[in-house]
C-alpha cells in the first residue's frame, strides 16, 4: 500500500527531505544513502526540491509488500528542438542501500555496489493538459523491484522484461520493457557503495522479439533514431500505436543483418520447462533422472546454482571462445562475480533433506532425452539455435516451476560436461545438450512452425529418433501440476 505526498513532507516512517535550504539537523538525520541519491536529483532538478513521491506506508523492512521505500516524480521540460518532449521522470529509492544498517541490504564496502547497485528510472511522455504525474509507473517499478528482491537477479543495460500486458493496464501496444542507462542521471558514490540508474523503456511485442533475437542494445539504438518511439532519451509514449518497424520498414533489415552477423545476446530465460531421461525405466529412480519421479526431486546444488547464474551473465559477453564457468570442487560463499555474495540460494529448497551435496552428485551421460516446454518458451527454441548455437554460444532454460535447468551448448563452448561423444549429460537436475552445427540446421528446418506458434494446436511433438531426442510443446497447465 502506498500514499502520494510531497517528498519534503514527513511520512509515517521517514524524516523530512532536506531541500537546498534544509537545516543541518535534517541533513544529519536523513539516511545517508537516500541523501546521496537526492543530491543527484537536486543537481538535475534544482527548481524541484520537493517533488511528489509515492511512498510505501509500511516499509519493506517492517514487513510491507513494496521493496521501494519511495518513488519520486519530477517534471522534465525536455528539449523540443532535438526531439525530446516534455515528460515525467520517475526515480526509485530502495534497490540500493539507503540506510547502511543491514535492515534491508548487507553492507559490503564502499568500493562495490550499494545494495543491488542500481535504482530504476522511467520517463513517461507528458500528455497535453496533464498537471500531475500518473502514479501507475510507481507500481510498475515496485513490480520489477519485487522480482529483483525475490530472485536476487539484477538488471543490466540491454536487458529485456517480458510483461505481456499494457504497462498502464490500458489497451496500449506498449506491453514489455527494455532497460538502459538513464541519459541524465550520473552514477552516485554513497557511503555504502556505488549506485547507477537504469531506465525502463516501454516497447511493443515486435520490438521485444527483435531484442530477443538480436540484442537489447541494438534495438535501443534503433528506438533512439525514431522520435515518436523514444528519441534520444528513450521516453515512453503509451499512446504510440506503431512499432518502429511499421514506422520505418528499413529498420527490420538492420535487425536481420545484425542477427546474421552478431547472433543473439540473450543467453537464457526463466521458463516453464522440464526434461526426462528416457535412457532407463522410469521406476529406476536411483539412477534415472526424470523431473517427474518421486515427491522430492533432486535439487540443484549450490555450485550448480552459481554456475547457471554465471552462465547467464557470461552469455551476455561476446567472446571469441565462449566458456561455461567451471564447477569448482569446494563450495564458495556466494558468487565470484562483480556483485555482493547472494544472501540466499533461491534455487535450493529450504529443506536440507531435499538437497544432495554437490560433491556426491556425479555427472551422468544419457542415451535419450525428452525435453518439454510451454508454448512461450518453445517459441524461443529457434532463437536458441539460430542466434546462439550457430554462433558458437550456449543458451539456458531455468525452470520457474521446478528445481532444474536445461543448457544447450555448441561444440565451441568450453567447460561443458556434455561432449560430442556423449551429447546428453546431467549433473543432478541440470541437463546439458551438445548439438552439432549440422544437427542444429536440421532442427531449425523441422521446428520452423515454432516461429508462428498460433498456427498449431497443443500438444505438439517433434522427434529425431536417430539422435534419440524428443521435444514436446505442452499447455501451461501441465507445468503447474505438482509433478513438475
Amino acid at each position: 500500500m502506498a500514499e502520494l505526498r510531497p517528498s519534503g513532507a514527513p511520512g509515517p516512517t521517514a524524516s523530512p527531505a532536506p531541500g537546498p535550504t534544509a537545516p543541518p539537523v535534517f541533513a544529519s538525520l536523513f539516511p545517508p544513502g537516500l541523501h546521496a541519491i537526492y543530491g543527484e536529483c537536486r543537481r538535475l532538478y534544482p527548481d524541484q526540491p520537493n517533488p511528489l513521491q509515492v511512498t510505501a506506508i509500511v516499509k519493506y523492512w517492517l514487513g510491507g509488500p513494496d521493496p521501494l521505500d519511495y518513488v519520486s516524480m519530477y517534471r522534465n521540460v525536455g528539449s523540443p528542438s532535438v526531439n525530446i518532449p516534455e515528460h515525467w521522470h520517475y526515480i526509485s529509492f530502495g534497490l540500493s542501500d539507503l540506510y547502511g544498517d543491514s535492515r534491508v541490504h548487507e553492507f559490503t564496502g564502499t568500493d562495490g555496489p550499494s545494495g543491488f547497485g542500481f535504482e530504476l528510472t522511467f520517463r513517461l511522455k507528458r500528455e497535453t493538459g496533464e498537471s500531475a504525474p500518473p502514479t501507475w509507473p510507481a507500481e510498475l517499478m515496485q513490480g520489477l523491484a519485487r522480482y529483483v528482491f525475490q530472485s536476487e537477479n539484477t538488471f543490466c543495460s540491454g536487458d529485456h522484461v517480458s510483461w505481456h500486458s499494457p504497462l498502464d493496464n490500458s489497451e496500449s501496444r506498449i506491453q514489455h520493457m527494455l532497460l538502459t542507462e538513464d541519459p541524465q542521471m550520473q552514477p552516485v558514490q554513497t557511503p555504502f557503495g556505488v549506485v547507477t540508474f537504469l531506465q525502463i523503456v516501454g516497447v511493443c511485442t515486435e520490438e521485444l522479439h527483435a531484442a530477443q533475437q538480436w540484442n537489447g542494445q541494438g534495438i535501443l539504438e534503433l528506438l533512439r533514431t525514431v522520435p515518436i518511439a523514444g528519441g534520444p532519451w528513450l521516453i515512453t509514449d503509451m499512446r504510440r500505436g506503431e512499432t518502429i518497424f511499421e514506422i520505418d520498414p528499413h529498420l527490420q533489415e538492420r535487425v536481420d543483418k545484425g542477427i546474421e552477423t552478431d547472433g543473439s545476446n540473450l543467453s537464457g530465460v526463466s521458463a516453464k520447462c522440464a526434461w526426462d531421461d528416457l535412457s532407463r525405466p522410469p521406476e529406476d529412480d536411483e539412477d534415472s533422472r526424470s523431473i517427474c519421479i518421486g515427491t522430492q526431486p533432486r535439487r540443484l546444488s549450490g555450485k550448480d546454482t552459481e554456475q547457471i547464474r554465471e552462465t547467464l551473465r557470461r552469455g551476455l559477453e561476446i567472446n571469441s571462445k565462449p566458456v561455461l564457468p567451471p564447477i569448482n570442487p569446494q563450495r564458495q560463499n556466494g558468487l565470484t562475480h562483480d556483485r555482493a555474495p547472494s544472501r540466499k540460494d533461491s534455487l535450493e529448497s529450504d529443506s536440507s533433506t531435499a538437497i544432495i551435496p554437490h560433491e556426491l552428485i556425479r555427472t551422468r551421460q544419457l542415451e535419450s532425452v525428452h525435453l518439454k516446454f510451454n508454448q512461450e518458451s518453445g517459441a524461443l527454441i529457434p532463437l536458441c539455435l539460430r542466434g546462439r548455437l550457430l554462433h558458437g554460444r550456449h543458451f539456458t532454460y531455468k525452470s520457474i516451476t521446478g528445481d532444474m535447468a536445461i543448457t544447450f551448448v555448441s561444440t565451441g563452448v568450453e567447460g561443458a560436461f556434455a561432449t560430442e561423444e556423449h551429447p546428453y549429460a546431467a549433473h543432478g537436475p541440470w541437463l546439458q545438450i551438445l548439438l552439432t552445427e549440422e544437427f542444429v540446421e536440421k532442427m531449425l528446418e523441422d521446428l520452423e512452425d515454432l516461429t508462428s506458434p498460433e498456427e498449431f494446436k497443443l500438444p505438439k511433438e517433434y522427434s529425431w529418433p536417430e539422435k534419440k531426442l524428443k521435444v514436446s510443446i505442452l499447455p501451461d497447465v501441465v507445468f503447474d501440476s505438482p509433478l513438475h
